[in-house]
C-alpha cells in the first residue's frame, strides 16, 4: 500500500488544534465510558453484518476517536480484515489508538486529501467522520476521496448524522457555544443532511448504494446523561441492563417513523467496477 507523504489541505490547520486538544483531553479523563461502549456495541454489528463474511486483506477505519476512550472498533475490524489501518485528524488520536491496539496501523490524514493510493482497501469504516465538515462540499470531496482508494467491488460502511431527525435538525441550526457549555454537543459538528441526499452523495461519489438504514435511535441526550449517572453509581449488572435497554430502542428501525427517530443514517455501498 503506498502512502503519500505530501501535508494536508492549509485550510485543515485551523481545526487541528482542536482536535488535538480534545483527543488529549478524552484520552485522559475517558468521559462517557458507557455511553461510547454501546457507541462501540451498536457500531460493531453494523458492521459484523455488512462487512463481507471472508475476510478481506486491508481495511481503513476512517477516524480514530472511538478507540481514544473505549476499545472502539478495532477488534471487530480486525476479525473482518487481515491489515488494519486507522486514520485521524489528530496525531495523539493516532498514538493512543496504537497504544491501546499495537497491531493498527494508524497515521494523521485528512478524509479530502487521502495519503492512500487508488484501489488501496478491500472495505472502509467512516463512522460518523464526514458529518465534522463545515459544509456539504467537503463531504462530497471525502466521498470521492473514499470511492478513490476503494478498490473496484470494495464495501464502503458509512454513518453520517441523520438531518432528518428533529433533534439533528435543531442541533444543526443552534450556536454552537451554549451547546458545548451546556456539554450537549461536546466537539464540533459540522454539515450533514438528510438520508435521500446522503444516497445521493455516495452515488455521485462512484459508489453503488446497496442498502440504507436508520440507525441508533437511543434518545441520545437523555441516555448519555442516564449513562453518566449509572456508570459513576450503578453496579456492573446495572451498566449491563442499561446497555440492553439501549439496545432496544433499535426495533424503531422497523417503524413507519425511523427517519425521525434515528440519530444516524448508514450507507453501504460498493465501488463501481
Amino acid at each position: 500500500m503506498t502512502v503519500d507523504t505530501q501535508p494536508a489541505p492549509e485550510e485543515t490547520t485551523g481545526d487541528l488544534a482542536q482536535w488535538e486538544e480534545l483527543a488529549g483531553d478524552w484520552g485522559r479523563r475517558r468521559p462517557q465510558t458507557l455511553w461510547r461502549t454501546y457507541c462501540d456495541l451498536a457500531h460493531s454489528a453494523l458492521i459484523e453484518r455488512w462487512l463481507p463474511e471472508q475476510r478481506v486483506d486491508r481495511v481503513l477505519k476512517t477516524d480514530l476517536f472511538d478507540e481514544v476512550v473505549t476499545e472502539g472498533l478495532y477488534p471487530v475490524l480486525a476479525r473482518k480484515a487481515r491489515h488494519v489501518i486507522g486514520m485521524d485528524v489528530a496525531a495523539s488520536a493516532a498514538a493512543q489508538a496504537t497504544a491501546r491496539h499495537p497491531r493498527l496501523a494508524a497515521l494523521s490524514a485528512d478524509a479530502r486529501r487521502l495519503p492512500f493510493a487508488d484501489g488501496s482497501f478491500d472495505a472502509i469504516v467512516s463512522n460518523s467522520t464526514l458529518d465534522h465538515f463545515a459544509t456539504l462540499d467537503d463531504v462530497r470531496v471525502s466521498l470521492r476521496e473514499l470511492a478513490r482508494i476503494t478498490r473496484p467491488g470494495g464495501t464502503l460502511v458509512l454513518t453520517l448524522d441523520n438531518l432528518a431527525n428533529p433533534v439533528v435538525a435543531l442541533r444543526s441550526v443552534l450556536p454552537l457555544g451554549p451547546l458545548r457549555w451546556l456539554g450537549l454537543v461536546p466537539y464540533y459538528v459540522g454539515a450533514t443532511c438528510g438520508p435521500e441526499r446522503l444516497r445521493a452523495l455516495v452515488g455521485e461519489a462512484g459508489f453503488t448504494v446497496t442498502r440504507v438504514e436508520q440507525f441508533m435511535h437511543c434518545p441520545r441526550v437523555i441516555a448519555v446523561a442516564l449513562a453518566r449517572v449509572v456508570e459513576r453509581y450503578g453496579s456492573p449488572e446495572a451498566q449491563r441492563r442499561l446497555l440492553r435497554h439501549f439496545a432496544w430502542y433499535e426495533r424503531l428501525e422497523q417503524w413507519p417513523t425511523r427517519e425521525q427517530t434515528s440519530y444516524f443514517t448508514a450507507v453501504r455501498a460498493t465501488r463501481a467496477v
